[in-house]
């Protein structure tokens, strides 16, 4: 069957791959003479003390026995005085309401947050003192739970 059709590159294309085949099989055989089979020991890794990898066993005179017992586990406890406020306080810079939608500005950041008419306990207008919290919004952080503050609440 002829190639009369085969380009230059196809041409390449199709000695590499030969080539490579050749290399495979002369690999194989070279294995195969060699006994180029390794053993399971071969393959094992060992960790030291200083966690490098050797591949040399650990020796078994620094080993040192650790009594069980002497292990503290503990599970740190939340205390409510070092707990985040996620309640904000925040002044509204910009409301449209015939979109439903503007910004805050937190006062404790001074960080400008969007926020949603469907997000909103109480009817809001601009410069309005409202408190709130952060949450994942579509494009970013959010403000939910919008209320008008009232000195009373803190």
């Amino acid at each position: 069957m002829g190639r009369s059709q085969e380009t230059s590159s196809k041409k390449e294309v199709r000695i590499r791959k030969e080539k490579k085949r050749k290399d495979k099989a002369q690999k194989r055989a070279k294995n195969k003479i060699e006994g180029g089979k390794s053993s399971f020991e071969d393959m094992i890794a060992y960790v030291d003390e200083f966690g490098k990898i050797t591949s040399t066993p650990p020796d078994p005179s620094k080993k040192k026995a650790v009594d069980a017992e002497s292990i503290e586990l503990t599970i740190t406890k939340n205390k409510p005085e070092n707990a985040p406020d996620f309640v904000r306080k925040g002044v509204v810079t910009f409301y449209n309401e015939s979109k439903g939608y503007g910004f805050i500005r937190d006062t404790g950041s001074n960080q400008s947050i969007f926020m949603h008419g469907s997000n909103m306990l109480d009817q809001v207008k601009e410069r309005d003192i409202v408190i709130f919290e952060i949450g994942k919004g579509p494009k970013g952080p959010s403000a939910i739970k919008v209320k008008l503050f009232k000195e009373e609440q803190k």
